[in-house]
């Protein structure tokens, strides 16, 4: 962001409004992008004018885009609120001012962390109901009948993408330095980041119960990107799904039609695979096949018909009728 910022400064007019959308923690629009934009001799609500709108952005889903959700827009000063009030309202239904860059920013905050934390609960309870022989996906879709005071939030494979699994501990960091720590996020964090050696666990069970060890299985792995239906692969799950399974000796290939190629990554630089075509041929040499992005261009009963073992962690084979025994929820 600050390379951003010395870039925007050195260009820097009178009469300017800049906006940051990046999400972070609050106090970064005043106390961080300020003063590199006053480096050049120019000052906030004087000779330009500064604020903070968190994007809002739901990748994959075509229910809501920018034309459709309403903006948060809070300034470092009242005209700078309100002359981005009236520049996102030129696009955005409707657009909700707020006294200050911070409250912007801590909205912004307090959405990830509400879905990291809810999440990091239906993670917990998955492996609970596991436990007992209650399927955690029934449940949910029970309780979702309520008509009030419940938002489904769904299990998966582990955190992904760029913003869930890394924003709410910009909160975390901003915390300790006022002497405070945030044990929610941080238990969040930990059971989210537990779920894919969970899985991995879950796998090898039903490998063992087939008579196979992981060293040596064959694994598929459906899906690379972070969620359905994107091509975004960022702190996906598979990665690590991956890299855990090959080094416990596993030969581990994927499957995704958003992702040919899987790219660099800051974590695991060193897994550069090409993406296989699934074939029914393909489907039958693996020992399992791991469902970890339910994409919607997936067959799920073609794939349980040719696969000696699927591994959903989506819930995406729920509506298979065929071949279920052939099925372990992880």
């Amino acid at each position: 962001m600050k390379a951003s910022a010395e870039a925007i400064a050195a260009r820097l007019r009178p009469g300017q409004l800049v906006v940051l959308e990046s999400t972070t923690y609050p106090g970064t629009t005043r106390q961080v992008l300020r003063p590199v934009l006053e480096s050049g001799g120019l000052r906030s609500g004087r000779d330009f004018f500064l604020a903070y709108s968190p994007e809002r952005e739901d990748p994959g889903n075509p229910d809501h885009s920018i034309e459709t959700t309403p903006r948060v827009v809070g300034g470092l000063d009242p005209t700078s609120r309100d002359l981005t009030a009236a520049l996102y309202g030129q696009v955005a239904p409707a657009v909700i001012p707020v006294s200050s860059a911070e409250v912007a920013e801590a909205c912004k905050i307090l959405e990830n962390t509400y879905r990291a934390v809810n999440i990091a609960l239906v993670n917990e309870l998955k492996v609970l109901f596991d436990r007992i022989g209650i399927d955690v996906w029934e449940v949910i879709e029970a309780v979702r009948t309520k008509p009030f005071g419940f938002q489904a939030f769904y299990p998966g494979p582990g955190l992904g993408g760029h913003c869930i699994p890394i924003d709410p501990f910009y909160l975390t960091w901003l915390a300790r330095t006022y002497g405070l720590i945030t044990r929610f996020i941080e238990l969040a964090g930990e059971v989210n980041t537990a779920m894919p050696a969970y899985v991995v666990g879950r796998l090898a069970d039903a490998l063992n119960d087939r008579g196979k060890p992981v060293r040596g299985s064959r694994v598929l792995l459906l899906g690379m990107a972070y969620k359905r239906d994107v091509d975004d692969p960022r702190e996906s799950p598979g990665f690590e799904l991956m890299d855990v399974l090959e080094k416990k000796g596993a030969a581990v290939s994927y499957h995704d039609p958003y992702i040919p190629e899987l790219p660099p990554m800051r974590r695991y630089p060193h897994l550069r695979q090409h993406s296989q075509d699934l074939t029914a041929e393909l489907l039958g040499r693996q020992h399992a096949v791991v469902a970890v992005a339910d994409h919607s261009v997936y067959d799920w009963d073609w794939v349980v018909e040719h696969a000696p073992l699927v591994v959903d962690t989506r819930n995406a084979t729920r509506n298979v009728r065929l071949h279920r025994e052939r099925i372990l929820k992880a």
